[in-house]
């Protein structure tokens, strides 16, 4: 039976990309040296959560900070809070922003918010989009890095530009920071630096940490003490969230020094695809460590080629290729722990088999 790109890419010996299977061990070995007379959190409450929250808020320069289970829930929980303080439910972001487009309309649904839509989907939103708002809203959400455009990210002086124009305008401003972490190489300015510039700020501790699962949500004390109010009333408050905590805090510890790595290992990648024919990608230069590779090729006419090329370097390039329109298609590259331990001269192979194939 043919394999799937997938399974195949999962088969090699070096995938290139990710920290590795998320299977059991990411548990095992979180939990390894936990002492076993450590008390679990209790809905919100013990030192496990308390803190892990209490570290997160200082190393976000925040006030304060709440631990979700899943940053969808914290997102929403954020723009409702500062729809509830303004007094009207309007907030602005991206026209890919994850609560548009993964969400089931949950912000419409559940909280009755009407998004307003900046800019084009295909670039950033401006500081001009901005001043160019018809409508009063509540919050802007900006996602640093955009992830469907490639992990975009505007000059910090336009954020700064936009920070003060919310400010001066009262409008609240919430980070998406789902990848903040990964960008802080790129702006060369600490978590807290970035952070300073929102009134509320997200992270994700699954994706460049590579944690189980589970968020935080970090603002002033006021803004935490609402949200733990509207995390119980979405059910988020479990009886006990300490193997979310306590991978979350393990793989932060493990990590966090790491991102300049991730970045300029992604830079070195991005540099490989950009040497091949028909193969471009987004950004040119990659600002954290995640990128889009795009081909001028179908996809049913490019796996065959990557297939080859596993079998005969053992190296796997891509695990997944999407349509992008009918004669192109792409893929998101993330770098993380794997990406150190392939062999150079074997991705060296790889890439020339790929640039003669595709020049073919």
């Amino acid at each position: 039976m043919n394999m799937t790109l997938t399974e195949a890419f999962n088969n090699t010996a070096y995938p290139v990309g990710g920290h590795g299977k998320r299977n059991i061990q990411v548990l095992r070995e979180a939990l390894q040296d936990v002492d076993n007379n450590l008390d679990s959190d209790m809905y919100g409450k013990g030192n496990v959560i308390e803190d892990f929250q209490s570290e997160m808020a200082e190393y976000l320069g925040k006030e304060s900070a709440v631990f979700f289970p899943s940053g969808t829930m914290a997102q929403q929980i954020a723009l409702r809070i500062w729809c509830d303080e303004k007094g009207y439910k309007q907030v602005a972001y991206h026209p890919l922003c994850h609560l548009e487009i993964h969400e089931e309309d949950g912000l419409k649904e559940m909280h009755h918010i009407e998004p307003v839509l900046l800019a084009d989907q295909n670039r950033l939103i401006t500081l001009e989009d901005v001043q160019s708002l018809q409508v009063d809203i509540s919050c802007l959400l900006l996602e640093l890095p955009q992830r469907e455009i490639g992990g975009q990210l505007p000059d910090f002086e336009e954020l700064e530009a936009i920070s003060a124009y919310c400010h001066n305008k009262g409008i609240k401003l919430h980070l998406d920071g789902a990848r903040l972490f990964e960008i802080t190489p790129y702006y060369k300015k600490t978590a807290a630096e970035i952070c300073a510039l929102f009134d509320s700020v997200y992270v994700s501790f699954y994706k460049g940490i590579g944690g189980i699962a589970g968020a935080i949500l970090a603002g002033d004390t006021e803004f935490t003490t609402k949200s733990k109010v509207w995390k119980r009333r979405h059910g988020g408050d479990l009886i006990s969230l300490y193997p979310y905590v306590i991978s979350s805090d393990y793989y932060f510890k493990q990590r966090i020094d790491k991102m300049v790595q991730y970045y300029e290992e992604a830079k070195e990648l991005a540099g490989l695809y950009n040497k091949c024919t028909h193969t471009s990608t987004l950004p040119k230069e990659p600002v954290s460590n995640m990128f889009h590779v795009h081909f001028d090729m179908p996809k049913e006419q490019l796996e065959p080629i990557l297939l080859s090329i596993y079998e005969a370097t053992s190296i796997g390039l891509i695990p997944t290729l999407r349509d992008n329109g009918e004669t192109g298609c792409y893929c998101e590259v993330s770098i993380g722990d794997r990406y150190a331990g392939v062999p150079k001269e074997k991705l060296k192979t790889a890439f020339q088999m790929l640039a003669e194939k595709l020049a073919n």
